[in-house]
């Protein structure tokens, strides 16, 4: 059974009183026994959503799909927005840090090395460069063995997509996936115990055309068809 639920009921003047409305909202969702399945949004949600999936499964593997590795401890003197959402859950203990996988990280930083921090941390680092002109599907069948059966929350930016597929996004970077690969990934963690997947970042100001959109409804489709139990004819 699929049903939309529609959206919860944020603060707009206030971004820690609205972590804390996703997190009671998730908290109700989950108790159902649901899986949720999230259209953002800017990647602050993340963080919300993940704290009432931890206080439900423990600690979870994440495949986490984006141009940035939204892991910066403050962002404009601020600890909490789309920028730290995967720190805050690393200090928190939510993820399972040997179980993390960020594909498609690119762009410019504030350091020498940008992705250091993650790796220190147990994070498997892809970069773009490595996703360059092949086929991700060996890539995801090394996930799913490092996965295993472990509860895992499927995250994806749609800045994760190059511009010229997906252009309505606040922070797009060039160089990046496209929609066939993003395919692959998302098909790829079918067999996977997904506990909850999400959709980031489209922004319709910015999205001229729809296709930014489009793409996005599909893909977030594609993680409804590879959640546990789903059948296949």
């Amino acid at each position: 059974m699929v049903a939309d639920i529609g959206d919860v009921n944020v603060n707009m003047y206030n971004l820690q009183d609205t972590c804390t409305r996703i997190r009671e909202a998730y908290r109700k969702v989950l108790t159902t026994g649901c899986i949720p399945l999230t259209l953002g949004g800017d990647h602050t949600i993340s963080y919300p959503i993940l704290q009432a999936v931890a206080e439900k499964y423990g600690p979870v593997a994440l495949i986490h799909v984006d141009a940035h590795a939204d892991t910066s401890d403050v962002v404009l003197g601020e600890k909490i927005g789309h920028g730290t959402p995967f720190r805050r859950c690393v200090e928190e203990g939510l993820l399972d840090c040997s179980r993390v996988a960020q594909i498609g990280l690119r762009g410019s930083s504030y350091a020498a090395d940008a992705y250091r921090w993650n790796r220190e941390q147990g994070f498997r680092v892809v970069q773009v460069e490595e996703c360059w002109s092949k086929s991700l599907a060996p890539l995801m069948a090394e996930i799913r063995e490092q996965v295993g059966d472990t509860p895992v929350y499927l995250s994806f930016d749609i800045d994760a997509l190059d511009p010229a597929y997906a252009p309505g996004t606040g922070t797009p970077e060039i160089a990046g996936l496209t929609p066939m690969q993003a395919l692959e990934i998302i098909r790829g963690c079918r067999g996977l115990d997904l506990v909850g997947c999400d959709l980031v970042e489209v922004s319709p100001a910015y999205d001229t055309t729809g296709n930014t959109a489009l793409t996005a409804a599909n893909l977030l489709f594609e993680m409804l068809c590879v959640l546990p139990k789903i059948k296949y004819y």
